[in-house]
């Protein structure tokens, strides 16, 4: 008697299959998803100019719209660009010059710093004889010295590298500012335009994008909001205290809330270490450092980013992290900023996708 196979899995990817494929909608979704996809991550170095001004231009946006219930829409674009413009040459011309000047003088102390530290290091075997020697700290100070001219040596071979970027970035400063003008200003011709190579059948994949248009913008502009105060209350309070480097550490700060999680624990050592280098590790001005730094941390995690980010979907820390490493993997610093509203695209397509039966199943493109 031969044994009776065993159909059930068959039946169940059967069934899934006749749930999905001939529904319109759901093929739109999926090809809409998949094109998109392999743009992005094909051309994502030849189109990124094009990538950051869709970006800024479609952070502006949502000032423009609140500007036009009150003045016409062309006048508000100009506005809008106008401060946009403002903004950009504060930060390049006045931001960036101050933060550099800042980052060359901390390097330049780097010499200094080291041998500091080896000073205190090599006094650790005076005071814990019975768990450090010396031979184990000599050891880990010249494995720490290779490293050191591995790094050195490596910025020395990239210096070519770096031209080359700084006229790609030069280009960029000239491209960006004009995209994200034309995008805000011919924002529904493009959006027409670009409809018309989309499926006809696209109600699921409206559905999706209004749910994850929401969470992305309240996200995005809510970050940038985030770094500008964090920025802002960092520098009043390190330059209160009379801590060196104000500037450089505060722009860190700011910068280090577009990472989850992992950016507050790297900013902690700069911001601690200049201050052991200024004052100490058992100077009161390094604890009230260390004391106005856990307080800025705490009331950005306690109040500004509840306050910010009250209609964003909750996602789990885990799934955050798995999203930063993902996304991080693909695109670099752009893949771990937008990790967050890309997980919660992914979220908001795995909540529609089971609800595909109860459309109506429509096969005409």
């Amino acid at each position: 008697m031969k044994p009776q196979t065993d159909f059930s899995n068959f039946k169940f990817l059967r069934d899934c299959f006749r749930r999905v494929l001939p529904n319109s909608q759901a093929i739109a979704l999926a090809l809409i998803l998949i094109v998109g996809f392999v743009l992005i991550f094909t051309l994502s170095d030849v189109l990124m100019p094009v990538f950051a001004s869709v970006i800024l231009a479609y952070l502006l946006q949502g000032i423009v719209k609140k500007l036009e219930n009150r003045i016409p829409r062309l006048i508000a674009v100009h506005v809008v660009f106008s401060g946009f413009i403002t903004c950009l040459g504060l930060i390049i011309f006045v931001l960036l010059p101050m933060a550099s000047a800042q980052a060359v003088q901390l390097i330049q102390r780097i010499p200094d710093i080291i041998k500091s530290t080896q000073v205190e290091i090599m006094r650790l075997p005076e005071l814990y004889p019975q768990f450090i020697t010396e031979g184990n700290i000599r050891g880990v100070m010249f494995s720490f010295q290779d490293e050191l001219l591995v790094y050195g040596q490596g910025l020395i071979s990239n210096s070519a590298a770096s031209v080359v970027s700084l006229v790609t970035a030069i280009v960029y400063l000239f491209l960006v500012p004009l995209m994200v003008f034309f995008f805000l200003k011919d924002k529904q011709p493009i959006v027409d335009w670009f409809l018309k190579f989309v499926p006809r059948d696209r109600s699921l994949t409206v559905k999706v994008w209004e749910e994850v248009d929401m969470q992305i913008s309240n996200y995005i502009r809510g970050k940038f909001v985030e770094v500008f105060v964090l920025a802002l209350v960092s520098y009043a309070t390190y330059s209160l205290l009379g801590l060196k480097y104000a500037v450089l550490l505060s722009v860190l700060m700011g910068l280090s809330v577009m990472i989850p999680y992992v950016g507050a624990t790297l900013v902690t050592f700069p911001v601690l270490g200049v201050a052991a280098m200024q004052w100490g590790f058992v100077a009161d001005e390094f604890m009230y450092v260390a004391i106005a730094y856990s307080i800025i941390q705490a009331m950005d995690g306690v109040v500004l980013v509840p306050l910010l980010f009250s209609e964003a979907v909750n996602l789990h820390p885990v799934a955050i992290v798995v999203a930063i490493l993902f996304f991080g993997g693909f695109w670099g610093f752009w893949g771990v900023f937008f990790a967050i509203p890309l997980a919660t695209a992914v979220k908001a397509i795995l909540n529609a996708w089971p609800t595909l039966g109860d459309l109506k199943v429509d096969t005409a493109f």
